[in-house]
């Protein structure tokens, strides 16, 4: 990648509801010297925003770009070391810019959560940004990038320990609060739409292998769906129900180990799921927040029901308060078992609204991380995953930002 740019990291979308959040944080904690830019269509309001953040901003530049003008992407493309984008919903709006910054050897990072958008950059970009030396990485916020380090990261402690590979991973959200914004809500019935309407495209989002690298090389471990409804789960003692991302995050791990050459091993098994503890109020709290994820998706899906939720939801550009951003957190565990019966346990955690205010560290230092730290990262380009693009560099730089990534062994 030409180091010949006049940034090193630009916002697009900097005026939108999370890029104001993202710049905000690059305002307050990237180091000086750091080139910086805001892009987005409007002029005056790249202004407003740049103005909001004060300080040593007031010489940030402003961009205009429109994802719907490609020449204006390609110059956007062309002028930073990294581009971030949180426009979305990205299928329907950011498959051009992904291809400028593939073709022009920049890196580009983003916060979708939408199969088909990665699936398509896949397929028509890996190979350019594989020649030009851009790494094109995807899911670089709260999905997926706890999932995907976490994993790693266990990977890491079991091939230290000579425990060998990976086997049954179970990822178990423990506690989570936060708000949701219209965009994310844009996004998610953006690709009900398509699945309902071509049977090609319903497949890959329902296959646990639709991202992998090579479709035909995969195992075959039987069953692999993602839990649809409230279980009791013997193995972790405690009762179950589905986690609204897994349908994105375990495909963005299973790729990651492919991308590794099944580093993770061949008969790596991954899940994700909620966890409701094993008390007497256990089952209760399953089944309700499984027929709650049912309703909304269910409320969400067609036209009707839409238009009658539409008044009580946020619209594209809204998101959670201050204080729903400031007072929320997740917590999550990793459970894992070896080939050679060695037991781990993997933690994170983070202060901040699991989609925004954790959302805007996460996708701040991966912007930081793909800038300055050439010479950490896994010798890779193409299209990515967290843990393949950035790795153990990003999981140190997330730790010193506050949010936890452990790992420990378990004693049987």
């Amino acid at each position: 990648m030409s180091g010949d740019r006049e940034l090193d990291v630009v916002v697009f979308g900097a005026t939108g509801f999370v890029g104001r959040l993202v710049a905000g944080y690059l305002a307050g904690h990237a180091p000086g010297g750091v080139r910086i830019g805001l892009a987005g269509r409007s002029e005056r309001r790249l202004e407003n925003i740049r103005a909001g953040l004060g300080g040593a901003t007031s010489v940030w530049p402003l961009l205009l770009a429109d994802s719907a003008d490609p020449v204006s992407v390609a110059a956007l493309a062309r002028a930073a070391r990294v581009v971030v984008s949180t426009v979305g919903p990205y299928r329907a709006q950011g498959l051009g810019l992904v291809a400028a910054c593939a073709a022009a050897g920049s890196h580009y990072a983003d916060l979708t959560g939408e199969v088909l958008f990665i699936r398509d950059s896949i397929d028509r970009c890996n190979d350019v940004a594989a020649s030009s030396g851009a790494r094109i990485v995807h899911c670089c916020g709260f999905d997926s990038v706890p999932s995907d380090l976490g994993v790693l990261l266990l990977h890491h402690a079991a091939r230290t320990d000579d425990a060998g590979d990976l086997l049954d991973t179970t990822l178990v959200v423990t506690a989570l609060r936060g708000g949701i914004s219209g965009g994310t809500l844009a996004s998610l019935m953006g690709q009900q739409d398509e699945v309902r309407a071509s049977a090609k495209r319903r497949q890959v989002v329902q296959d646990p292998y639709g991202l992998s690298p090579d479709r035909a090389a995969e195992p075959d471990l039987g069953d692999e769906r993602d839990l649809a409804w409230a279980r009791y789960d013997g193995d972790l003692r405690m009762w179950t129900g589905p986690f609204v991302m897994a349908g994105l995050n375990t495909r963005v791990v299973r790729r990651s180990n492919a991308l590794q050459g099944w580093a993770y091993g061949r008969r790596f098994r991954y899940r994700e799921v909620t966890g409701f503890g094993a008390s007497p109020a256990g089952p209760a709290l399953a089944v309700a927040a499984s027929a709650a994820l049912k309703a909304a998706e269910a409320g969400l899906a067609f036209g009707p029901s839409r238009a009658m939720l539409g008044p009580l939801l946020p619209a594209p550009g809204q998101g959670p308060s201050e204080k729903t951003r400031r007072t929320g957190f997740f917590r999550m565990q990793i459970h894992t078992r070896t080939s050679a019966g060695a037991r781990y346990l993997g933690t994170i955690e983070a202060r901040g609204d699991p989609g925004y205010a954790a959302t805007a560290v996460i996708l701040g230092e991966t912007a930081l991380c793909l800038a300055l730290d050439r010479d950490q990262l896994p010798d890779r380009a193409g299209v990515l995953t967290p843990a393949t693009a950035m790795g153990a560099a990003l999981a140190s730089r997330l730790r010193s930002a506050g949010q936890r990534l452990a790992t420990r062994q378990i004693i049987q």
